[in-house]
């Protein structure tokens, strides 16, 4: 039999990787993101450039001069980008571990569908897409302050939960009053809308911090008409109520016991004004007369949650909360120095193994007259994975030894280190 003449309208594959890029292919279009492409929010031509030089890489890394690789520039462009994106996603998880408790509460913004800051009125003046990524934020303890300033409430030491003050009118012979009773009519009252806690108490239940109905202190008694830094009147007869007599100095630890006993005296010993709370419902000791007293000063805070944010200060309620609303943007390429633009080179090779695997693996075998060929697609495709999985452990590693806290401890060993080698340093010794 005759061997047939066959007549191929094309000879050669159209799908052959070629030599090298072309700059003028690094397109939007071209990419899947085309976030540092022309038409991109972050161009770069600098990512142009190193796109166009990984088709080389490519192509002689894995023998396109010797045998047709079956994939187009934009594969070898493609993998380039998310090369970068691989590098900007592992380098801000890293730094996201350095500085999250230090931004706690601190401002936050919207951010597009490529993950980049959108500017707008909720964007602080600070986050602007190149100060960011280039800032060394300050350390600051915001969560330890955050958890302290509830404490300080609890304590009555300041703290981040406004405390209102509020006041009724004492009726004779009643001596229970309902203070969430009280303070919710009043805040609901249309008359009041200039209150501070006007709308603010609803269902919510109030914690009463304060109540001003007791016997005046009698610190003053004790620190009269002589009183002064380390010297105090002898009250071993008569407190201080006389005129000069005599004097003694004495530390001040003694004046504070002194007056700490003055005072417990009187409120054992003398008749005094008392109250009670239970459940906001308030008892006053003794009954109350038609004289006095007038009027019930108290000062209380109303239940809140956890996310509540007051309207006239910034409790960081709605700031930053966790590694999402980190202010943290797709590194810029041209921010990328050497060590990082090369384990880009790396990463894409391997991306584009993965690729040039997926496309072969189509076609395990390839009958040819005579004979077959089998292509190497599962040998491309665990290449790749083994590569990938490697490159990401192998930054993730250096970097982990980067942390601030690792930095920290590295420093401090080699203060350790110099101490002990200048402590055999003979010391000078000095003639005068």
């Amino acid at each position: 039999m005759a061997t047939p003449i066959l007549t191929p309208t094309q000879a050669t594959s159209s799908i052959v990787l070629p030599a090298t890029g072309t700059h003028r292919d690094v397109t939007a279009a071209n990419l899947p993101f085309g976030i540092y492409a022309t038409n991109g929010s972050l161009y770069e031509p600098t990512f142009v450039s190193g796109a166009v030089d990984q088709v080389a890489h490519t192509y002689r890394k894995l023998g396109g001069d010797i045998l047709d690789i079956e994939l187009k520039a934009q594969n070898v462009y493609a993998a380039y980008e998310e090369s970068v994106l691989e590098y900007s996603y592992i380098v801000n998880t890293h730094q996201a571990k350095n500085v999250l408790p230090s931004l706690l509460g601190d401002s936050t913004g919207s951010f597009d569908q490529h993950g980049q800051l959108e500017a707008g009125s909720t964007l602080s003046s600070s986050l602007g897409r190149e100060s960011v990524s280039l800032k060394y934020p300050k350390f600051k303890f915001s969560y330890a302050n955050k958890v302290g300033s509830a404490v300080s409430t609890e304590a009555g030491l300041g703290g981040d939960i406004s405390i209102y003050s509020a006041s009724f009118g004492a009726s004779a012979s009643v001596q229970d009053y309902d203070l969430q009773k009280i303070i919710y009519s009043a805040s609901v009252d249309s008359d009041n809308t200039y209150y501070p806690y006007y709308n603010k108490v609803g269902k919510k239940e109030i914690t009463i911090r304060r109540v001003y109905y007791k016997t005046p202190h009698a610190m003053w008694r004790f620190y009269g008409y002589y009183g002064g830094l380390n010297t105090v009147g002898n009250l071993h007869q008569y407190g201080q109520w006389s005129d000069d007599a005599t004097f003694e100095i004495v530390p001040t630890w003694q004046n504070k016991l002194q007056a700490m006993g003055f005072e417990d005296n009187l409120y054992t010993r003398t008749s005094h004004y008392s109250y009670e709370i239970k459940n906001n419902r308030l008892r006053l000791f003794p009954n109350v007369t038609a004289t006095h007293p007038l009027k019930m000063w108290v000062e209380f805070t109303v239940d809140e949650d956890a996310w509540d944010q007051e309207e006239d200060r910034r409790t960081g309620a709605d700031g930053i909360n966790n590694m999402n609303t980190l202010p943290f943007d797709n590194i810029r390429y041209n921010h990328i120095n050497s060590i990082g633009k090369q384990w880009i080179r790396r990463f894409a090779l391997s991306l584009t193994k993965e690729m040039l695997g997926q496309v072969r693996g189509k076609y395990t075998t390839i009958p040819i007259p005579g004979e077959s060929v089998t292509l190497n697609a599962s040998e491309l495709l665990s290449q790749a994975k083994e590569e990938q999985e490697k490159l990401r452990e192998e930054l993730k590693t250096v970097l982990d030894e980067l942390t601030y806290a690792n930095l920290s401890a590295t420093e401090a060993a080699i203060m350790d280190s110099t101490n002990k080698v200048q402590s055999n340093v003979p010391a000078g010794i000095f003639v005068g």
